[in-house]
Parts: structure tokens; sequence; C-alpha cells
């Protein structure tokens, strides 16, 4: 990899002497069984028919796993029945357990443990749990994203595991996908700082360190952009889209050091990712320079069969699924990956040379990760849920939320304020963190640490007047809307808490984004009350609020903003807090109104226009900002030359703020058409009242390039815009 000190080199040299020593003393099935990883449940004791304990391994079955079948990786949480967060120490049982019966193997070769730590360490329980990564975009605040990256890892490694599924690097680009709250936005920019962020945070210099850990990428590639919105359901991107929009951010996430890339579960243009030999070996390794190992989705090989009927045969998904490019198979319920591997590499059907080259680059991530050679694990104390981190997500939280309206200044709200607060999302601290939290699906109330605020308990804590809540003890419990109409008359103002239940992956599948009659029936109800009436949302997708926000005196879209969440709505409700988040997404007005930020001509002309409700990067603060004097410093420049912009930005208004300036550029006439604009880059500043500060960006000629007409990367000469605020200047690009 460019830029790699000589000592890196060396270690990896070093790293590989050692994989190709170890690699010529494997049997064959020593091998195949490193291609394999098994769910916790294959090595749980049982309690009940098919639950598991927390925690508990069946020795006899570990020792089938490990030493009969070599398996080289475990992933998920023990369950019962369902995987849940485990405490610390059973963590730290259950890798102890593994190291022992590692060390019976005949050549003591280390399993690699995965996790879904999406938004901080959300298998072990009290972690420090971020906003969900649509929040964390909106920050445009790649210092949190890498501090978020730094403490997931910090405390997955004091859990005793290894091995992150994390970040998702797929673009939001379809507001139907149930997983588009697990991406960074719409945007490929924004979200490859933020991604690459993270992975630095998560990694540092060395994830061998007992404090860091490898990250995956997910998933590659094009799976977030469903024709019909529903997860793991087709995906038609042509080959120029695939390389402008899908896979820019995946390049960043190798080209940041990322080890392991984890597969696209669905298909594109009619080929089932694990069976993607262009993606996953042409593109992934000739064209990205990957060099570690990738590893399948759930159960997906064997869907190459059972649901994608491109294979006649288990062994037949097997071999297509290998030959393609896939090194490790989550299998995960059993060991039949394994057993038709080892027949399909002594019939010939899979060569040796290709089973070595998935195996040398499993070893050489367990090499470079420290599991030959194990660090002790960092103490709990001071490195788990210490009060900093916890900080530092209350801030994430804080800049995540996106104050879209507010009408004559009803925000932010006096502390001594009536408020009648309503709507399935304000008593749960579910909602405020959405899927993978504590359950896969983050919808076990029960399970949530009641130390945590919800935005009813945060409004509480700080109000010195009256907070009336009105609603259910579940999402879906009616509300008694007569009450509220009721009561409204006692209350200076309505917070109506309105979006969706928590969900991830299929369970997730909607038919439409709009809000459900019962939660619109209560808005009507409200706002007829003459009350003034805030609306707050939560949720991982935008769901069509348009005739609500349109009568509201205020609107905040706070997504999942985490566990923090509830204290960090309440601090912007009362002022506390400044709000400065943006939105990574464009917001629909309509639930089939869907086009993106950086629309093409087209998509904008003769009776079409792009109509949001809100558009990307919109965003109101209690302050205002004024940028200015927007500048290139040449009108013209020769091809391959940096292009140098400043801006002046201003704090106009009366309070201390952030602002984030965003940079965007247009190609005004090219060979492929070119988006309206594209965002190319920006920063987030902290000004006083009055306050002004001078921005200097530099542009690229990558930040100029698209994808030609021939598939290949290209800068046209010609003339260009940059675009900052209102206003535009031109340059113009020669030869």
């Amino acid at each position: 990899m460019a830029g790699r000190s000589v000592s890196a080199q060396e270690t990896d040299k070093a790293i590989e002497s050692k994989v190709k020593h170890l690699l010529s003393q494997m049997t064959l099935e020593e091998k195949v069984g490193q291609m394999t990883q098994v769910d916790f449940s294959v090595i749980g004791a049982p309690v009940s028919g098919d639950e598991y304990s927390d925690g508990a391994i069946d020795q006899a079955k570990l020792e089938d796993a490990l030493i009969k079948h070599h398996v080289g990786s475990i992933l998920n949480a023990p369950s019962i029945p369902n995987i849940k967060a485990q405490p610390v120490d059973t963590w730290r049982k259950i890798m102890r357990t593994l190291q022992d019966t590692t060390a019976k193997t005949r050549l003591k070769i280390p399993v690699i443990y995965g996790i879904d730590a999406i938004h901080g360490a959300t298998y072990t329980e009290n972690s420090v749990l971020f906003p969900q990564a649509i929040n964390m975009a909106a920050t445009f605040n790649p210092e949190l994203s890498f501090k978020e990256g730094e403490i997931t890892a910090r405390e997955v490694r004091v859990s005793g595991l290894q091995w992150n599924f994390s970040p998702v690097m797929d673009i939001g680009r379809q507001p139907l996908w149930p997983r588009l709250w697990e991406t960074y936005g719409e945007d490929v920019h924004l979200a490859t700082a933020m991604g690459e962020s993270y992975i630095k945070g998560h990694q540092g210099n060395d994830f061998s360190a007992a404090d860091k850990a490898p990250t995956c990428l997910k998933h590659y590639v094009g799976y977030s952009y469903p024709l019909n919105g529903k997860d793991r359901t087709p995906a038609w991107i042509g080959e120029r889209m695939l390389r402008e929009y899908f896979l820019p951010t995946f390049a960043a996430g190798v080209k940041a050091g990322a080890p392991t890339v984890m597969i696209n579960s669905a298909e594109v243009d009619g080929i089932p990712g694990h069976a993607n030999y262009q993606y996953l070996t042409t593109i992934l390794r000739g064209e990205l320079g990957f060099k570690g190992f990738t590893v399948s989705d759930w159960e997906d090989i064997k869907r190459l069969y059972t649901r994608d009927k491109m294979a006649a045969s288990p062994k037949e998904a097997v071999k297509i699924a290998v030959m393609a490019g896939v090194d490790m198979s989550m299998v995960p319920f059993d060991f039949s990956f394994y057993d038709l591997l080892v027949e399909l590499a002594k019939s010939g059907e899979v060569p040796l040379s290709r089973i070595n080259e998935a195996v040398s680059r499993i070893l050489k991530v367990k090499y470079q990760a420290g599991l030959f050679d194990p660090k002790p694990l960092p103490v709990v104390e001071d490195n788990f849920a210490a009060p900093e981190a916890i900080e530092t997500s209350r801030q994430a939280a804080r800049e995540s939320i996106v104050l879209a309206k507010n009408d004559r200044n009803i925000l932010p709200l006096k502390k001594d304020a009536k408020i009648l607060l309503t709507g399935p999302t304000a008593n749960l601290l579910s909602v405020l963190n959405g899927g993978w939290t504590i359950t896969w699906q983050g919808s076990a109330e029960n399970l949530y640490p009641q130390d945590k605020l919800t935005v009813l308990e945060a409004l509480q804590r700080k109000s010195t007047g009256k907070v009336t809540y009105i609603g259910g003890d579940s999402f879906n419990a009616p509300i008694d809307i007569q009450k509220v109409v009721d009561e409204a008359k006692n209350h200076d103002v309505i917070l109506l808490s309105l979006g969706e239940n928590t969900y991830t992956e299929t369970p997730g599948n909607i038919e439409s984004l709009n809000i459900d009659q019962a939660q619109v029936d209560l808005a009507n109800a409200a706002i007829a009350t003459g009350k003034p009436v805030v609306l707050l949302t939560l949720g991982g997708r935008p769901r069509i609020i348009t005739s609500i926000a349109m009568r509201a005196s205020g609107v905040i879209l706070a997504f999942l903003p985490g566990m923090e969440g509830g204290e960090a709505i309440a601090d912007i409700l009362y002022g506390d807090y400044n709000p400065d988040g943006k939105l990574p997404i464009s917001y629909p007005r309509n639930t089939n109104a869907i086009t993106p930020y950086d629309y093409k001509p087209t998509e904008s002309f003769d009776v079409n226009f792009y109509t949001p409700l809100y558009p990307f990067g919109h965003g109101l603060s209690y302050t205002s900002f004024e940028t200015s004097g927007l500048k290139v410093a040449k009108d013209k420049v020769r091809m391959g030359e940096n292009i140098s912009v400043t801006v002046n930005v201003k704090n106009t208004g009366a309070l201390k703020g952030k602002e984030s300036v965003l940079l965007y550029i247009n190609d005004v006439v090219a060979s492929v058409t070119r988006p309206n604009k594209q965002l190319k880059a920006f920063k987030k500043v902290e000004l006083n009242p009055g306050q002004t500060e001078s921005l200097s960006f530099t542009l690229t000629p990558q930040d100029l390039s698209f994808i030609g007409v021939d598939l290949k990367r290209v800068v046209e000469p010609g003339d260009f815009k940059v675009m900052v605020g209102n206003e535009t200047v031109g340059f113009t690009v020669t030869k």
C-alpha cells in the first residue's frame, strides 16, 4: 500500500513468511476449516430445545468445531432464545474457553471472533452506544466518527472480541431500504469521509494493539440500492453508476486499511453478490488492490442453491462462491460448507491453489490482528463505559439532530414551559437506538439500561415547569386522542413524538414511506387544538410527514441518536445546545418523490423538479450564518493541477454555534451527463456571535473526474462551477 513505512513493510514480509510456513504444515481439512465460520449456537450449551444459555459452551460441541472441523471463525452472541448482549465477564469467559480449546488443536491456529458492533459494542451490556451511522453523517464531523471508532474498538477488545462487522460503506440512496440508517447517507464524499475516519479510529496504525481491532466493509457492493426498496432484493445498477456512486466508498475503505470485506447478500444485474467474479476478484482484487479476505453474509452461499437457483446443488453453490472469490463462509449453523468444500477439493473441482489463496489471506489477517500472540486484554476500569466516552457519544447525538423548521422561533422552549408530550416514540429507549442494539432487532425494551433517559424522562429532568405525557407503554399501544385534545388547553405547547418502531434487514421491509394512520390521526387532532405543535421524529428512514410538518411550528428530525439521544433532544429543545446537524439525505415530500440532491439534468427539467420536503444539507440553528467572498485562486488551471478555493463564514446571529460549510462543484459540459452539483469538501467550524473565519479548500483532479464513455475515470477540459451557500464562481480546466 502506498505510503507504508519501511518497518510496516518488513512486518508484512515477516507475516507472509509465517503464513507460508504455517500453510505448508496444514492438511486439506485444516485449510478448509479456516474458511468456515459458524454461529455461537453451534457450540452453545442448550437449556431446552433450540434455546441456548447465556455464554455457556458445550465443550464437546466446541471440540467438534475446533478440533474435528478446524473451524477458523465464530460469530454472534449467545441466545435465550435470541442473540443478545452479554456482560463483559461472560464474553471474557467465552474467549478464554475458545483459546484454551485452540491450544488443544494440532497447529494451535486461533479463532477470529466476529460481532456486529455497528454503533458501539452493541452485544456487550452497558457499552457506550453511539448514534447510528445516518446520524453520525448528519454531524458532518469526521472527528466524531474517528472517536466512535476508537471507543468501539476499545470496548470490543475489553470484551475479548476481535473483529467488527462494521462500517457499512453502502450508499443510502433508496429511502425505503430498511438498512438506510446503517449508511452514512446518500452522498459519496460524505460517506467516504465518515467511513475512512471510523476505520482509522477503530484500527489505528496497528490493529493488533490491545485497544484496536480489524474492521469489515459491508456489503460489497450495490446491496443498498434495491429497485423495490426491500432488503435482499435485486439492484439494477449499470457499470457506470456502480463505479460513480457505489465503488468509491469501498475503494476508500480498502485504502484506509480495512482488512476484511463482507459480501452483498442480494444481487446486482442478475448476478448474486456471492457468485460475482467480476466484482469479487476482477474489481476488488485487481482494481481496488484489496489484500485481505472476504466473508460471506448469513447463509448466502447456501442461498445460491435454495433461493437464487443459480446452483443445481449445495455442492455446486460452494464451488461457485469459492471460485468467484469468497474466502470465508458464514455457514452459519452447521459444517456443510466444510464437508462440501473438502469433497470439491479432493475431486479437483476446486483447485488446491484457490484454497491456499483463501487460507493465506485469512491467516495473514489473524497474524496482523495479533491473534497468534495475544496481548492482555485492556482492564475494564477506565476502558469500558468511561465518562469521557459517554460524553463523546452524547456530543455526537447533539450534533446529529437536525432542526428542520422553527417558525417564529418557537424553539428553544423555556424551562418553565408547560409541555404536553404525546406520541409512540416519546417514552422508549429502543426507538432512540434502532436495530443492532442489545438484540438484533433492537426491540427488547426490557433489556435497555434503566439509567438512560427516554425523551420524556430527559424533559422531566430538565424542566422547571409542567410536562404531561399521554401515551402507551409500547410503540403500538393506542393513545387516547380525546385526552390529548382535552389536556392541550392546559399547556403552552404540544410536543408530538412520532416515527418508527425498531427494525433492521428484512423484518424492516415496508410497502410505503407513509407513517401509519394512527399517528396521522393523533397529529391532526393535536394541530386542530390551535396550540403550537413541535414535531419530533425518530426512526431510521424519512417517513412522510409533509402534511404535519407544514402545519407544525417546529420540526426536529432526530433519526436514531443512540443511547444518549433522549438527553441530546432535551438539550436542543430547551436551548442548552445550539443545533448544528445537517441532513445527509434528501428528505422526500411524498412517498414516490425520491430524488437525491445530486440529480441529473433531466430530473429538473420541463415538468420535473427537485422538491424534497427538506434538501440534503438542510439544518437550522438558533443563530445564523452567512458565507461570502467565495474565490478560486486561478480562473484557469491546467489539467492535473489542484484548485485552491477560499470562502468566509460569519456568525451573524446572537448565539455561539457550529456551522458545516459545504462545497459543491458542477462540470458544466461533459461527454456523460453530470449531476447538477456534487459535494466535494466540507468543514465544520464553531463561531462566536459576530466572528468570521476564512476557510480554505483544495480540489484535486480526482474531485473533477467522472466515469467516462469508456467506463474509465477521466477529467475533461472545460468549465466548472464551485458553489458554497448562495455563491457560485467558475474556473476553466485547460489541456
